[in-house]
């Protein structure tokens, strides 16, 4: 073996760590991306964190502003049918993100999606998930919530579910674009939440998407996270 070489056997969990800190230091350079803990601490605590959804780079900027501890046990939920086109998408997918791919259609899966997000909990990880169930292109802030964070909830009650802001990834990666605008964003975290005793489907998703709303006023608000600024908290910011 040439010195200084990974050996062949080594040469795949390299390239992953190497991959996984270049894409961290790719999307904190092009948007400038810091962490806001408002209503929570890095911590860790099994979490869901659930997020809004704009854009394919969503569950990068959270993945990648969570302390290195935490992103190598962070694994986000998205659509297969995208992650698993292309080769250099199914080794992101697969062997950088660990993501827990989730077919979209109903005809082509052949597992329960709760069942997928439930069994990487129960290996010990954290998810990042979003409860519209896809990217909203609307002018609304946020869509209705899908089920899945409510039946997520209701299986693994101590899991703590932290709803997660992200502001401005819509302009930074548009619909349809590969390559990123360098444009400012921020991901801000609040406080977490947990399914009430008794509580109701309808009543758990109204209450966990107005979190994430409020939230996201917050951050944007005069308070809060503004554009061009920079949040006052940093936490856990190693790559």
């Amino acid at each position: 073996m040439t010195a200084g070489l990974p050996s062949a056997g080594a040469a795949l969990p390299f390239l992953e760590a190497l991959t996984s800190n270049s894409v961290t230091a790719f999307a904190r350079i092009v948007t400038g991306v810091r962490p806001d803990w408002r209503g929570a601490e890095p911590s860790a605590r099994q979490r869901v964190y659930f997020a809004n959804h704009a854009s394919h780079g969503d569950f990068v900027l959270i993945w990648s502003v969570l302390p290195k501890e935490l992103r190598d046990r962070t694994r986000p939920v998205a659509g297969a049918d995208y992650w698993r086109k292309g080769k250099l998408r199914r080794f992101l997918g697969d062997d950088v993100f660990k993501a827990v791919l989730i077919e979209r259609l109903p005809e082509n899966r052949t597992e329960d999606p709760i069942a997928q997000m439930a069994a990487a909990l129960d290996a010990g990880d954290s998810l990042i998930l979003f409860p519209e169930g896809t990217r909203n292109m609307t002018d609304a802030p946020l869509l209705p919530f899908k089920s899945g964070l409510y039946n997520l909830a209701r299986l693994r009650p101590g899991v703590e579910l932290i709803p997660t802001w992200i502001d401005n990834i819509s302009r930074v990666l548009p619909k349809g674009e590969f390559l990123p605008l360098p444009l400012l964003c921020s991901v801000t975290f609040g406080a977490p939440l947990h399914l009430g005793e008794g509580e109701e489907r309808t009543q758990f998703l109204d209450r966990s998407r107005e979190a994430l709303l409020a939230l996201g006023r917050r951050a944007s608000g005069p308070m809060g996270q503004e554009a061009g600024k920079v949040p006052n908290k940093e936490a856990g910011h190693a790559v």
